[in-house]
């Protein structure tokens, strides 16, 4: 069978305040509460995924579902886990795509992180995923991203 290459563009909402949390923290360190990085916290996400940037007016294509733990005592930087849950807003309904890799989430720059693995018309997937912060609110930490995910499959 051929292998393709397959380009999502998907925006990640990271909601740590109001009513409907999607990131909540699940441990932390004693020393987090001290750490400039909030070294050692952790963190469990079911985060929306959209077609657009606003997550109130944009089609909802998925969740991405899985962890990210504070990793870098010098810098803002996680070890992502996470599932791209795709559903019914999407074409790839019911495939998934599974990335892991550092997040230098505060560097402003572009971020790489390495897909591992996929399900449904994703099963074999490789490739990498290219994060970018759209929006972020300092005071309540709520964060849009932007990724750019390249699916070899």
């Amino acid at each position: 069978e051929q292998e393709t290459t397959t380009h999502i563009k998907v925006y990640w909402h990271d909601v740590y305040s109001g009513p409907s949390l999607t990131a909540v923290e699940v441990a932390r360190s004693p020393s987090t509460n001290s750490s400039k990085t909030l070294f050692g916290g952790v963190y469990v996400i079911d985060d929306a995924l959209t077609d657009g940037p606003d997550l109130n007016s944009s089609r909802l294509v998925g969740r991405a579902q899985g962890m990210y733990v504070s990793s870098d005592k010098d810098e803002l930087a996680v070890l992502m886990n996470m599932n791209l849950v795709f559903t019914a807003g999407s074409r790839y309904n019911g495939s998934s795509v599974a990335i892991m890799g550092r997040n230098s989430a505060a560097s402003g720059a572009v971020r790489e992180m390495p897909v591992i693995g996929g399900t449904g018309i994703f099963r074999w997937a490789r490739g990498y995923a290219l994060g970018t912060t759209y929006a972020f609110n300092i005071s309540t930490g709520d964060a849009t991203v932007e990724y750019n995910v390249f699916i070899r499959h």
